[in-house]
């Protein structure tokens, strides 16, 4: 059988293994993704569509499928009823009972051993030994001593021999639908996708599969129905919820030249929308490929788990070799083989090798959900440790656009009538600032009237009449240019705003100053909540920028951030960086521009604003979905919730067996006590569940918890 590569098709092997290129578990051929049903059939539909596919479970369970567990389990439990029960003496004993307990553990064995036995073959010859061969070794030699005992004699192990068999394969189903649900990411973002699309072609609407759909085609999107494609809206106008995408909560409005994106659902209206990025280019698919290959790396941790399930096995197979060796000299040869059975087990590293990528694989799926993707495990176990967060300013605290702070009216009366003379003579005008001062006029309900014979002053601001005067707005040369002068009251005030690095535009009525607006590029509200939240968690908090000094001193002051980096140039802040690091301080580096990227690789910890360049997400480690600096601190939140959840694994995972080992090899023999190696099987069953479910206790994490302390 051929292996090949979710993500990489191209690449082949013959036996499994992990991909050279990403490292996500090889699986056989024509297998993108275990059965799952209608959810793994639309799975397997879309993952050409979207470049991804649900990677797959640890290797030991390469071509395995929840049904055929189910199955093996279910009839290993109808064949081994009847071996208890002639165990322990509720059948009759009749001449050929022994022939049919045979019989029927050499069924179980053969049937529901089987995909044991497979498992060892598969890593002995990948030259790594692990749980599969313990359980091999086990179910043989008790197998195989008690096929012995009809030449030999002794007492055969057929109930442990079966009882084990089954309790196993009730172990691993259990893990198996563990595993698979943290698969559900993927599939669930995968079925976001319409299997058909309406297009419209030859002046008419047709419906045709999604892989038919092709870029510039204009799709109809149903009231209720799911978009396609990434693209803009051409006509109509309805509400689109997003939250399976971004997180978003809220619908987002959409009317003709908005963005739309492909798995988003539409609201009551319908829209028609051009496809600009179709099948693995969209937004979708690259959420897709981000958490497919985020599941498939490996954190640190988890590789300290794999090299301590090395460790494990090696010391199962002596344990149980020395176990044997021992007992031999104490009691009968079947009972040695006995105790050997419990001990190879009961050390099964089942637990140790779930611990730590069940947990990992439910983040990661955790973090899309909530609207931040991780591009490597890696990156998200920093996070933790990060006891400073570097913020880029524009577009990252702030908005990157100008809004009005502060409005005076130097003739007495309200500030909206200023707001309402300037955005009369600012309305035909495209600066940003004219256009900020409109926006905040129509905000507060200050109807603008008509502007009449607008001109624009070269360099000094723009005038017209208004209402039969003439209004005029602009910055300190308009001022010079009508000679026009301020209240000293108004003036020191002024200037207080201006050393704070804000933009005065001043308004004119017939060549008088009779009104200012101070504007800045505003700070988002979310940014207070994040620093906030950062602080409670012990984390400060630096903000780096190319900006004047006031500027940088005035955000800083507002927010309360720590540490500020101002006129720094676009080359110049990985060194700000690594002059942190040099302080042994980890940093977190938060930004959305090009010139952000050689900061975001420096870091520590590089996160980009998902509405940033591409070429700042490609040099992150998290991507956020939003533009919401309250996410930096979910990130940690979840990074140390992880990280607690992953330890807590490792030490139940590894610490039970300092007890179960020495019971397993029959230390208290003595007293009485033996562990049946159904028993062993039993407890190490139970550890794998128990695992399974602390992992799972991680969901509860939901978008609004808050970081909390070390």
């Amino acid at each position: 059988m051929d292996y090949t590569c979710p993500m990489h098709p191209e690449i082949r092997r013959d036996a499994p293994g992990r991909c050279p290129e990403c490292g996500m578990e090889l699986v056989p051929t024509g297998h993108g993704s275990p059965s799952m049903g209608h959810a793994g059939q639309h799975s397997g539909q879309h993952a050409g569509q979207h470049g991804a596919a649900a990677s797959a479970p640890p290797g030991k369970h390469t071509g395995h499928s929840l049904t055929m567990f189910a199955r093996k389990f279910w009839i290993s439990l109808a064949l081994t009823a009847p071996v208890i029960l002639a165990q322990w003496r509720v059948i009759p004993a009749f001449s050929g009972l022994r022939y049919l307990v045979m019989a029927l553990g050499s069924a179980v064995f053969f049937y529901g051993g089987w995909v044991f036995l497979q498992g060892a073959w598969r890593e002995i010859r990948g030259r790594l030994p692990g749980m599969m061969t313990l359980i091999a070794i086990a179910i043989t030699a008790a197998y195989l001593w008690s096929v012995a005992t009809l030449f030999v004699g002794g007492e055969p192990l057929y109930w442990e021999l079966t009882t084990l068999i089954t309790v196993m394969l009730l172990g691993h189903w259990l893990e198996m639908r563990a595993v698979q649900g943290t698969q559900g990411a993927l599939k669930e973002l995968a079925k976001l996708m319409p299997d058909t699309v309406e297009v419209q072609r030859g002046g008419q609407t047709v419906s045709v599969p999604l892989a038919e759909l092709r870029e510039n085609d204009f799709f109809l999107v149903r009231p209720g129905g799911k978009v396609a494609a990434d693209g803009l809206v051409e006509s109509g106008e309805s509400e689109v919820d997003e939250s399976a995408v971004t997180g978003e909560s809220r619908p987002v409005a959409k009317k003709p030249g908005a963005g739309v994106t492909a798995g988003t659902v539409n609201g009551d209206g319908a829209l028609t929308v051009r496809a600009a990025k179709i099948g693995d280019r969209t937004f979708l698919a690259g959420v897709m490929r981000l958490v497919a290959e985020a599941q498939s790396s490996k954190s640190r941790l988890q590789t300290l788990a794999d090299r301590a399930a090395r460790l494990l096995t090696a010391v199962a197979i002596g344990g149980g070799l020395l176990t044997l060796v021992v007992w031999v000299f104490f009691a009968p040869f079947g009972y040695a083989v006995e105790r050997m059975v419990a001990v190879l087990v009961v050390a099964c590293p089942h637990a140790l090798g779930l611990a730590v990528p069940l947990v990992a694989s439910i983040s990661t799926a955790l973090a899309a959900r909530n609207g931040f993707l991780v591009k490597q495990r890696l990156a998200l176990e920093a996070a933790k440790d990060v006891d400073v967060v570097l913020f880029d300013k524009t577009g990252t605290l702030t908005k990157g656009e100008y809004g009005v702070e502060r409005v005076w009216n130097f003739v007495g009366g309200a500030a909206d009538e200023m707001l309402r003379l300037a955005a009369a003579v600012d309305a035909p005008s495209e600066h940003v600032i004219a256009r900020a001062i409109v926006r905040r006029a129509r905000e507060s309900g200050a109807a603008a009237p008509a502007v009449v014979g607008f001109t624009r002053v070269p360099g000094q601001g723009v005038k017209g009449t208004v209402e039969g005067e003439e209004i005029a707005t602009g910055g300190q040369s308009l001022l010079e240019l009508y000679g026009a002068k301020i209240p000293d009251a108004a003036a020191a005030e002024i200037e207080a705003e201006n050393r704070k690095g804000k933009t005065i535009i001043y308004v004119l009525r017939g060549g008088a100053a009779v009104g200012a607006i101070a504007l800045a590029d505003v700070i988002r509200e979310e940014s207070r909540q994040a620093i906030r939240a950062l602080k409670e968690a012990g984390v400060s908090v630096g903000m780096i920028t190319g900006d004047s000094e006031d500027v940088a001193a005035w955000v800083a002051g507002e927010l309360g951030i720590d540490e500020v980096f101002a006129r720094v140039l676009p080359g110049d802040k990985a060194a700000k960086v690594r002059m942190l690091q040099g302080k042994g301080r980890r940093v977190a580096m938060v930004g959305d521009g090009i010139n952000d990227a050689p900061a975001l690789t420096q870091a520590d910890l590089g996160i980009a604003i998902g509405a940033g360049t591409n070429v700042a997400i490609e040099s992150a480690g998290i991507i956020l979905v939003r533009n919401d600096p309250r996410d930096i601190p979910r990130i940690i939140a979840l990074s140390r919730a992880t990280y607690a959840k992953m330890m807590q694994n490792l030490w139940w995972a590894s610490g039970y067996n300092i007890i179960a080992l020495p019971l397993a090899a029959g230390v208290l023999a003595p007293v009485g006590f033996v562990m049946q190696p159904a028993w062993s099987a039993v407890l190490m069953s139970l550890s794998t569940v128990i695992v399974a479910a602390n992992a799972s206790l991680l969901r509860r994490f939901g978008r609004k918890t808050a970081v909390r302390g070390r």
